[in-house]
């Protein structure tokens, strides 16, 4: 094949059948079963009425066909996105609950909360199917977030304990006791004279700090859900730390007790329905027990069904008693959603910045609220400010 017949090959895929029609290029083979795969999703009639040329109707097997087809043509990168805009655009949640549908897909966040929003209608023999694809996700999550997040929050941990009175040696940072002393350096001995030492308090074994996360559960913040609920059950495996975790619509659930399993964790939520953001805090208020030592993490777009007045009281009151709060526009990887901008800026007005994070920066966000540092200024450096 010329560079000139490549050249129409690939504006033959990019256009689609009606579009392309005046180049005088066909496909057949592989291409022509990519270009109908494309088709049945993004091809919209030209004629009357706009009518779809594509389409997957409403039977499974030809759905699950075309999920293999797909599959076989496209990274699953692709393939992920392509699911996705099928869910929404062909409305095919209903044959979601079908458990021979749910064995075709490619699992990914956002498949993993369409199938939480349809939990409580999910048909007995499909919730086995939906399960598994859920534990799936949260496996691959964890493989590639949980390390991270230990090393970070241990490390913060360690660098919040240290002192100029190290016990023992085996307690002295040996790299920072160099550092703060190089003017001590002896030319004549090649050596520092240390004036003081920096070293570690003893590693206490009890809890040096609560955190509480707070999640919305509207059916916007879905992906969110799924990264906070693997968030937690790595924040409650430390021993260091005492993590507890409710989600919220208009009424407020604990799911604390599991957070060992965020799978468990995950079908305990229900994604939609209205929201009460104070409600949600003052719950969580109640869940702290020492104010300087807490961390508030609250998730959501900030949309107030409840009291508005009353829920920014709250956030006050626990900034004021030493609560460091965070407010997360979203935890995930597509950046800050719509959002109610009145609420985000009275909330950055008393010194509490709202922003989107991703998965990727969350780790860091941790450690830089157990070090106590200034999230508005690490919030402009690693996200997107709301």
């Amino acid at each position: 094949m010329n560079a000139m017949d490549e050249r129409l090959r690939r504006w033959r895929l990019v256009l689609g059948g009606g579009a392309a029609d005046g180049i005088g290029c066909g496909l057949d083979g592989a291409d022509a079963g990519m270009d109908a795969a494309l088709a049945a999703v993004y091809d919209d009639g030209g004629g009357e009425g706009g009518s779809r040329q594509g389409g997957l109707g409403t039977s499974a097997p030809r759905v699950a066909r075309w999920l293999g087809d797909i599959r076989g043509y496209f990274p699953s990168t692709v393939v992920q996105v392509m699911q996705k805009d099928a869910i929404e655009k062909l409305n095919l949640t209903r044959l979601l609950l079908e458990p021979e549908m749910l064995e075709a897909v490619e699992p990914d966040v956002h498949l993993v909360g369409t199938l939480l929003a349809l939990n409580k209608v999910m048909p007995d023999q499909a919730r086995e199917s939906a399960r598994a694809l859920v534990r799936k996700v949260v496996e691959e999550l964890e493989r590639r977030l949980a390390q991270r997040t230990r090393a970070a929050v241990t490390g913060a941990l360690d660098r919040s304990a240290r002192t100029h009175r190290p016990r023992r040696v085996a307690d002295i940072d040996w790299d920072r006791t160099i550092r703060a002393n190089l003017k001590n350096y002896l030319p004549e001995r090649n050596t520092v004279v240390p004036s003081r030492l920096v070293g570690y308090a003893r590693r206490q074994r009890s809890v040096q700090r609560e955190v509480v996360l707070c999640i919305d559960q509207s059916g916007s913040m879905a992906a969110s859900v799924v990264y906070s609920s693997v968030f937690g059950a790595v924040l409650a495996s430390m021993r260091s730390l005492k993590t507890s975790l409710v989600v919220f619509d208009t009424a407020v659930v604990d799911l604390t007790d599991r957070l060992h399993d965020p799978v468990e964790l995950l079908f305990g939520t229900q994604l939609g329905g209205g929201t009460d953001i104070n409600r949600a805090i003052a719950y969580s208020q109640g869940l702290i027990t020492r104010p300087a030592h807490s961390i508030f993490i609250l998730i959501s777009d900030l949309y107030e069904g409840g009291v508005r007045q009353e829920m920014l009281r709250r956030v006050a009151a626990m900034t004021q008693a030493g609560v460091q709060v965070i407010v997360l526009l979203a935890l995930s990887d597509e950046g800050a959603p719509f959002y109610d901008h009145d609420n985000a800026a009275a909330l950055a007005a008393m010194g509490v910045p709202a922003f989107a994070c991703t998965p990727d920066a969350f780790p860091d966000l941790m450690a830089a609220a157990i070090e106590r540092r200034d999230i508005a200024q690490w919030a402009e450096r690693h996200t997107q400010p709301g």
